[in-house]
């Protein structure tokens, strides 16, 4: 009998160390205990996702590196104004979006970025990649050119966008942050991230409207 509970014991514990505990759980174990082993497993889970993000944001590799290890830093200086009962995710978006920020203003070289990512789910509307939204009626560049060139286009007219708009365009549709994920990370409303969302889109479809009439004067 002793045996057998023993053994009860050791399947509970086992399962026990075998959750896996949450981001929340991390990073307040790191805040409140300065647990090492806590924070450097928040850097393994979110280390190639918030590289990747920051590399298609700046356009460089260098340049994502330098802000991904700042952004950690902020990370560990400012984890005490982290509340319970917020989401990691968004705020490590918050943090990083605002080190690439800074990263642009000390190197103002141009960026490149992915949009051909589809895109929906969880409830919102589906838009699919962002290419596919910029369907003017006017001539499309995609008659004259092939899909990469095309896809250049696109690159080019979301590099000129305001940054507010750009902001959202690249949590949204290259990142896939849901709405609320994404307002959280950019400290505005959900309304605010859908109607850049829109004027993001109509500004590009006009930059692309441009371009093919260009091609056929």
């Amino acid at each position: 009998m002793n045996s057998a509970m023993e053994q009860d014991r050791e399947v509970i514990a086992w399962d026990h160390d075998s959750t896996e505990r949450s981001d929340e759980d991390l990073l307040l174990d790191y805040r409140d205990r300065s647990d090492r082993e806590s924070f450097e497993e928040l850097v393994r889970r979110y280390e190639r996702e918030l590289y990747n993000y920051l590399r298609q944001y700046l356009g460089d590799a260098q340049m994502a590196e330098d802000a991904f290890q700042t952004t950690f830093l902020q990370v560990h200086l400012k984890c005490d104004q982290f509340e319970a009962g917020r989401k990691v995710r968004p705020w490590l978006y918050t943090v990083a979006t605002n080190q690439a920020i800074d990263a642009q203003r000390r190197n103002r070289r141009h960026r490149m970025v992915s949009l051909d990512r589809q895109y929906g789910g969880d409830g919102q509307e589906d838009f699919g990649s962002l290419v596919e939204m910029l369907d003017s009626d006017a001539p499309s560049p995609q008659h004259e050119v092939d899909s990469a060139e095309r896809g250049e286009f696109v690159r080019a007219a979301v590099d000129a966008l305001p940054e507010t708009l750009r902001q959202v365009v690249m949590l949204v549709y290259y990142q896939g942050l849901k709405y609320r994920e994404a307002a959280d990370a950019l400290s505005i409303p959900v309304g605010t991230v859908k109607s850049r969302l829109h004027a993001a889109v109509h500004k590009l479809n006009v930059a692309l409207t441009d371009t093919s009439l260009s091609t056929h004067d």
